[in-house]
């Protein structure tokens, strides 16, 4: 009896020894965003069980400062913990965030550690290219190339990061989410659902200035802001239209599964998008989705079919989008059960992780 139980015991701890090690860094999961939100989709869903997981935050919101802060610690534990686990996963996206980031990606080298980037910025074509000199983007080059595995949210980040990055080392791996169960959906209602930042780079001007212009046909219209505001003068503009939008400011679990739940329709004009986990989440509620044409955004949102594809920059074609929906209430039962139908299929959390467990598995040679 002893025996069996030594033995348990000794199969036991054999099983957690055999789970693969793995050093995650990015932003603090309270960070409002889109990289915090895949994070915490993992530990969800478990990830922290299936492997051994450590993750460390290395930005917080605030002051230029408090930033500096968190990053200088953040570095200084990541050299602590890296020589105990056998693989480093970077997120990182464009801007401050791989410059953030390269000290992290650098250091795992330094450690001879495997080494995953995982890149989430739907900018950084603009940021390598425009932003960039030759000597930084033959930087860039050097630091992302000493990846062992890299993974970006679309085939469209495929064929950008194909010119800086061994095409082998590259895995389309879009972003995911739990699924929740299915709610019956309420069309014509003409409630309109934005989350995200509310900025320039997010369109909502050309929302606001859609919204105003349809408001006119469809006086019963009302469009729902959830997120934090980063430019004053659109919060004015968005202010002037009181009777049109209500802001919601940043909404979080039940509170955002109300207005997922109650609006029919998604409205996401970004100017570029990596992947949009808040798109995910529309879809998962059936909401008839109208989106910008941009980056990973045509992998979720077939034109026509899971949803509706206009025109970035454009508040015509944005209108236009809007109209179609607002007008056509069998149209958004159809887009709206296939979206649903779509995120099931192709963007379970399970699914994802499944296949990130296959990713590590491969990097660590297991």
């Amino acid at each position: 009896m002893q025996k069996g139980v030594q033995e348990d015991k000794k199969e036991l701890q054999m099983g957690k020894k055999s789970k693969i090690k793995v050093l995650m860094v990015g932003p603090a999961r309270s960070v409002h965003g889109g990289i915090s939100g895949v994070v915490n989709h993992y530990y969800e869903a478990g990830l922290d069980e299936k492997i051994d997981l450590c993750y460390i935050g290395t930005m917080v919101e605030g002051s230029k400062l408090r930033k500096l802060l968190k990053a200088v610690g953040a570095l200084f534990l990541f050299c602590a913990k890296a020589p105990f686990f056998q693989i480093v996963h970077v997120n990182v996206a464009s801007d401050s965030s791989y410059y953030r980031k390269s000290f992290f990606i650098k250091a795992a080298k330094l450690f001879r550690k495997k080494l995953v980037i995982h890149q989430h910025g739907g900018d950084f074509e603009n940021f390598y290219g425009q932003q960039l000199g030759d000597r930084g983007r033959l930087q860039v080059k050097k630091t992302l190339s000493m990846a062992d595995a890299f993974l970006v949210l679309s085939p469209d980040g495929k064929r950008f990061f194909s010119r800086i990055v061994d095409e082998k080392k590259i895995t389309v791996f879009p972003d995911s989410i739990p699924i929740p169960p299915a709610v019956e959906k309420q069309y014509g209602r003409h409630k309109l659902l934005f989350l995200g930042r509310l900025c320039k780079a997010k369109g909502i001007e050309e929302l606001l200035k859609s919204v105003g212009e349809l408001s006119e046909k469809y006086p019963d219209m009302q469009l729902y802001l959830g997120g934090i505001w980063e430019d004053k003068a659109l919060k004015v503009l968005a202010a002037n239209s009181s009777n049109l939008v209500t802001d919601l400011g940043w909404i979080t679990g039940d509170e955002k599964k109300k207005y997922l739940k109650e609006c029919d329709i998604f409205v996401l004009p970004s100017y570029f998008e990596g992947q949009s986990l808040s798109i995910l989440e529309a879809m998962a509620y059936s909401c008839t989705i109208v989106a910008s044409d941009v980056g990973g955004i045509p992998q979720m949102i077939e034109d026509g079919q899971t949803g509706i594809l206009v025109r970035p920059k454009d508040a015509k074609s944005l209108m236009d989008g809007i109209r179609k929906a607002l007008e056509d209430d069998q149209l958004c039962a159809c887009l709206g059960v296939n979206a649903r139908k779509k995120v099931e299929e192709k963007f379970s959390i399970e699914k994802n992780m499944e296949m990130l467990l296959e990713i590590y598995n491969k990097v660590s040679g297991n």
